[in-house]
C-alpha cells in the first residue's frame, strides 16, 4: 500500500518530524509528497531548538530571519553562519546533522588573568574573526584563560567537546617550549580531567591541533557529557604557572562547544 496515499501529508510532515534533519533530506528524494511533507515547516520546526526565537531575537542579527526564511533554510542558516549574541561575547549555531546548539565564547567573554594590562594582552580585530576582537599574547610568564557557560542553554543528553580557537603571529616564542593545561569541568567540583596541550609543538612531537578550514587552528580542551542541563556552570579552563620563559605571539578567537560525533 502507498503510504502517501493512506496518510494525509500533514500526518508524514508529523512522522518525519520525529525523526532527525539528516532523515528528513534522504526521505525529501523519496517522492514529491514526502519532498512536501520533508521540507514543511511543521517538519523542521520540531528540528530548531525549543528556544531559537528567543535566541535569534537577542542577538545583533537580523530577527527578520524568523520570518523571512522557511524554517528548513533558517534551520541550515544557523548551521552555516553563526550569529553573535550576549552583546557581541558569544556566538550560537546549530551542528548540521543533529540540530543540537553549538556555542563560542569570544575573546571578550573569556575570562583572562592579566588581560586589564596592556604590556601582557591586547585586543584586536581580524578580518578573519567572527568576533569585533581577538585577543592576543603580547608578553606572558604564566597563562590562566577560562570560559565560563551555563549548562541550562546547552542541548540534553549531548556529549560536548570544548575547543580553543587560535591562530599564532607570525613572531611567536615561548609556546613551543611549554604546554599548557586544559581542564573541563562543573564550577565547584574537581573531577575534571587535565590535558597537557602543546599548542606550538616542535616537528618531533605529535600535533593535536586541526586546522578547521577558516583560517584559525583549534585544539580539543576535554569534554563533558550535557544530561539534564541543569543550573551548572561549566568551565573550561587553560592554565600555565610553571613558565620559566616569556610566552608571545598566541590570538585566541575564543572557546568553542560543540556536540561531538556519536
Amino acid at each position: 500500500m502507498d503510504i502517501t496515499i493512506a496518510l494525509p501529508a500533514e500526518c508524514i510532515s508529523n512522522i518525519i518530524s520525529l525523526t532527525t534533519p539528516r532523515d528528513a533530506c534522504r526521505l525529501s528524494v523519496v517522492s514529491r509528497v514526502f519532498r512536501s511533507a520533508a521540507d514543511s515547516d511543521s517538519a523542521w520546526e520540531n528540528f530548531l531548538p525549543s528556544d531559537y526565537k528567543q535566541i535569534i531575537s537577542n542577538s545583533v542579527s537580523d530577527s527578520s530571519l524568523i520570518t523571512s526564511l522557511s524554517k528548513k533554510d533558517l534551520y541550515f542558516h544557523l548551521c552555516h553562519n553563526p550569529i553573535i549574541i550576549n552583546n557581541g561575547t558569544m556566538s550560537f549555531a546549530l551542528e548540521p546533522e543533529s540540530g543540537k546548539k553549538c556555542y563560542m565564547v569570544g575573546a571578550r567573554g573569556l575570562s583572562i588573568a592579566g588581560a586589564d594590562e596592556p604590556y601582557t594582552w591586547i585586543l584586536t580585530s581580524l578580518p578573519e574573526s567572527r568576533f569585533p576582537e581577538v585577543a592576543k599574547v603580547n608578553s606572558v610568564w604564566w597563562f590562566n584563560v577560562k570560559a565560563m557557560i551555563e549548562t541550562k542553554i546547552l542541548s540534553l543528553r549531548a556529549n560536548y567537546g570544548a575547543y580553543l580557537v587560535f591562530k599564532f603571529a607570525e613572531s611567536r616564542s615561548g609556546f613551543e617550549r611549554r604546554p599548557v593545561i586544559s581542564r573541563v569541568y562543573i564550577e565547584g567540583s574537581d573531577n575534571g580531567l587535565r590535558r597537557s596541550l602543546s599548542l606550538d609543538p616542535s616537528r618531533n612531537m605529535a600535533r593535536l591541533s586541526q586546522d578547521r578550514g577558516d583560517g584559525w587552528m583549534e585544539i580539543e580542551m576535554g569534554e563533558f557529557f550535557n544530561e539534564n542541563g541543569g543550573d551548572g556552570m561549566l568551565v573550561c579552563s587553560l592554565l600555565e604557572f610553571d613558565s620559566y620563559i616569556a610566552m608571545r605571539g598566541l590570538i585566541i578567537q575564543g572557546i568553542e562547544l560543540r556536540p561531538k560525533s556519536d
